[in-house]
């Protein structure tokens, strides 16, 4: 195909046939952080030298740059063709799948995020699971073929991913062995869980990518690995770097996030999610776990962007779940859609507001199971409900009549 080149700098011409971006070894940021480095990390020449020699022996993975038009013209970094063009080449790409319903799809990168102890783990292993195994979770479609997964965890301990998925570390769950779950070698880097140097964290993710020639990453989670990088302002700039992995391998990534403590009264927006207001600018999809006030095994799933379709689980129908381990693995549970206002937070009147509706269904003869299922909480929950009101009835009665 004939190119024209306009106003390209020395070396345009070389670069645009690579097919794999060169690692840059030579623009390490500076800064008073160095002494955490010598401390307890190896240089960084050796450091990345180490990983450039394990690129080495991996056969390139990285797509082929596509031929460009007979309309396409360079224009120094940028690559610019008529609409019309744009939209023919589109056609011979395939039509991005499902990986998770309409939370995720393939070639995305997409955010999850939650306050702490919500599930975002669980959710996210049940995720991976699912990808290798074929198996949709729940109402949650899976077009997808079954694949290899690569489960970054900075989150558990090798011995806390067991318990969760064994019962009490006997009849261990049998995930596929395309399931991979990868974390820091402490081993081989003593320190590491201290500071940390985006390039070779950046680099052994891709790394990973073309040994396992993976196309689903899950990394658990963001903001922990934010929190040890010492040459990282802030979470957006690391979601630039992911990004840029994200279209040269053409990978669809899922990427956990803690939120600070937010009211359970509000409705979850985006500007929740912790860190940078940017990082959402970086995210192709974004969902949320939220606590339900009715019971506290019970969240909600909340879709917040999606740029595939248009939004389906938005604030008056989110997906209601609870959490179960049945027997040996810990997985959220498809309960049924919802209105968030239901399951926000509410004043106290609010509460004895239901229990009265709760009585009454009591007293019509109706079983716990249907009054939860009414109220659209446990039957647990319907459980203590009554109790707290035969206990209130009991107080009431004996306080003495003035």
């Amino acid at each position: 195909m004939e190119q024209e080149k306009i106003n390209a700098s020395p070396g345009t011409e070389e670069a645009s046939n690579c097919n794999v971006e060169s690692i840059d070894q030579s623009h390490l940021k500076d800064n008073n952080s160095n002494h955490l480095i010598e401390d307890h990390l190896p240089s960084k020449e050796s450091e990345l030298a180490k990983i450039e020699s394990e690129f080495a022996k991996v056969p390139d993975k990285s797509e082929e740059p596509l031929a460009l038009g007979k309309s396409a013209i360079i224009v120094g970094i940028f690559k610019q063709m008529t609409a019309n063009t744009w939209m023919e080449e589109s056609k011979s790409k395939p039509i991005p799948q499902m990986l998770f319903g309409e939370f995720w799809f393939e070639g995305e990168l997409c955010i999850l995020f939650a306050d702490t102890n919500l599930g975002k783990s669980i959710l996210g292993v049940e995720i991976g699971d699912s990808i290798t195994q074929g198996v949709p979770i729940g109402p949650f479609k899976l077009q997808a073929e079954p694949q290899t997964v690569l489960y970054f965890d900075f989150e558990l301990s090798p011995k806390q991913f067991e318990k969760r998925y064994t019962e009490d570390y006997k009849n261990h769950y049998q995930f596929d062995d395309k399931f991979i779950r990868i974390e820091f070698n402490d081993d081989d880097h003593a320190g590491v869980s201290n500071s940390l140097i985006s390039e070779s964290v950046i680099n052994s993710i891709e790394l990973a990518i073309q040994k396992n020639n993976a196309k689903i990453i899950i990394i658990d989670n963001i903001t922990w690995l934010v929190s040890k990088l010492i040459e990282i302002r802030d979470t957006s700039e690391l979601m630039m770097k992911l990004g840029r992995l994200k279209r040269k391998y053409n990978v669809s990534m899922l990427v956990l996030a803690h939120t600070p403590k937010r009211n359970g009264a509000n409705k979850i927006v985006t500007n929740d999610l912790g860190g940078s207001k940017m990082i959402a600018n970086f995210a192709d999809s974004i969902f949320a776990i939220g606590q339900s006030s009715k019971d506290d095994n019970m969240r909600y799933l909340k879709q917040l962007k999606q740029r595939n379709v248009e939004l389906t689980y938005g604030e008056d129908n989110v997906c209601i779940c609870t959490l179960e381990k049945p027997n040996n693995f810990l997985h959220f549970n498809f309960v049924n859609y919802d209105s968030e206002s239901h399951h926000l937070k509410f004043e106290e009147k609010d509460r004895d507001k239901d229990i009265k509706h709760v009585l009454k269904l009591k007293a019509d003869g109706r079983p716990n199971v249907e009054i939860a299922k009414e109220m659209g909480v446990s039957e647990g929950s319907i459980r203590k409900w009554l109790k707290k009101a035969k206990n209130d009835s009991g107080n009431m009665a004996e306080q003495p009549v003035k």
